[in-house]
This record gives structure tokens, sequence and C-alpha cells, in this order.
């Protein structure tokens, strides 16, 4: 039973930084490309950016510049620094294996509880 326990949000002032972790168990979930999403009220969830198991690393260009995803794979967790952060990176931020569009909104998508990230002054 794969388990995703997210973590590091709060409330931040335009401009701050946050790092967000994601735990997953099992450790054959580390052999695949990992993401992190995030979903604001009334939005759809969307992809923030991604990392495969070898490192290589996208961005959403809302984010370029100023989120960096990592990874350390011997402890199965994923990270998010967050600096320069906007009004507009509120949201819930989620982490998951990277999920194509029909996957990642699908009813039986199993998600962590998510991170809230608040970014106001």
């Amino acid at each position: 039973q794969v388990q995703l326990v997210e973590s590091g949000g709060g409330l931040v002032q335009p401009g701050g930084s946050l790092r967000l972790s994601c735990a997953a168990s099992g450790s054959i979930f580390m052999t695949y490309a990992m993401a992190w999403y995030r979903q604001a009220p009334g939005n759809q969830r969307e992809l923030v950016a991604t990392i495969t198991s070898g490192g290589s690393t996208n961005y959403a260009d809302s984010v370029k510049g100023r989120f960096t995803i990592s990874r350390v794979n011997a402890n199965n967790t994923v990270y998010l620094q967050m600096n320069s952060l906007k009004p507009e990176d509120t949201a819930v931020y989620y982490c998951n294996k990277y999920l194509r569009p029909p996957d990642r909104y699908a009813r039986t998508t199993y998600w962590g509880q998510g991170t809230q990230v608040t970014v106001s002054s």
C-alpha cells in the first residue's frame, strides 16, 4: 500500500520561501518520475514540477526560476524548494508519481492529504 505524506506548508509573506517535503512509503515508488502538483480553490489540480528517477527536472512556466524539485531516493523523499513566493502560489500542494492528465483527475487515483501553502501579507 503506497502512502504519501506531504509537509512543510504554511503562511508566508510574498517574496518568502518554503521547503515542502514528501515522504513516500514503498521503495518501488522512487523508481518512478515524481512530481509536485497544486490545487487552488475552484481550480483544477495543476502540475508544478517533475523529476525523473535520474534527476532530470521540468517546471511549469509559472514557477520556473523560483521553484526547485529534488529527490533523495535512499530516503524515499521528494522536496520542493519554493522561493520568491507570490500570492498566486497559494494552494494545497501534493506530491505523487508523474501522472498524465487522465490519471491526474481520476477519482480512483490515490493522493495524500497535501500541505497548504498560503502566500499573503
